[in-house]
């Protein structure tokens, strides 16, 4: 999948054989920081093989809707944004929002792109493969959320269609709420 001339971007499904550049790209986030679109929770271990491996097949099996997905996940696609063979980022598509939080405050689709690569259209390229996705699956609107202060995200989110519903506080803080009708 191309986007403009020179570039190319792939959503690849979590492998181990990633783990390489996986980890490249982890470092560059800050410590700490939440990252969306990866799956990621605390208790995570990336870092030595073993522990990749299972957070690997914990995202996969998130994937699959005859299986009960890990705590703390619900039915979602992870993808990984790759050019080549580095890692940009990551996206997921959960396939409902029938918890809570993620109704409140999470929404259908969380993104992240390494802040290395930022303002490149990645995210924007993302969003918009993963929204086909959703159309494919029968979805007919998602909800995605950003914080008021991450303009960037807000304007990826418009320029794909989302019209903000609200700005309101969560339990996890405050959160600008777009709607994307697929």
């Amino acid at each position: 999948m191309t986007d403009g001339p020179d570039i190319r971007f792939e959503l690849t499904r979590p492998d181990v054989r990633l783990r390489d550049a996986w980890l490249a790209a982890y470092a560059e986030w800050p410590a700490g920081s939440h990252l969306d679109g990866t799956g990621l929770r605390e208790g995570d271990d990336v870092h030595s093989p073993d522990g990749f491996a299972a957070w690997v097949a914990k995202l996969l099996r998130c994937e699959d809707p005859q299986l009960t997905p890990a705590p703390a996940h619900v039915h979602s696609t992870y993808r990984w944004i790759m050019e080549g063979t580095t890692c940009l980022g990551a996206i997921e598509l959960r396939h409902a929002i029938d918890h809570p939080l993620l109704r409140e405050a999470g929404g259908h689709i969380g993104y992240n792109v390494r802040p290395g690569h930022r303002g490149r259209g990645i995210a924007t390229w993302a969003l918009g493969e993963t929204l086909q996705q959703a159309r494919s699956m029968g979805m007919d609107r998602v909800l995605l959320t950003c914080s008021p202060e991450n303009t960037a995200s807000a304007r990826i989110i418009e320029k794909a269609g989302g019209v903000l519903e609200d700005v309101r506080e969560t339990s996890i803080g405050p959160k600008r709420r777009y709607w994307i009708t697929l």
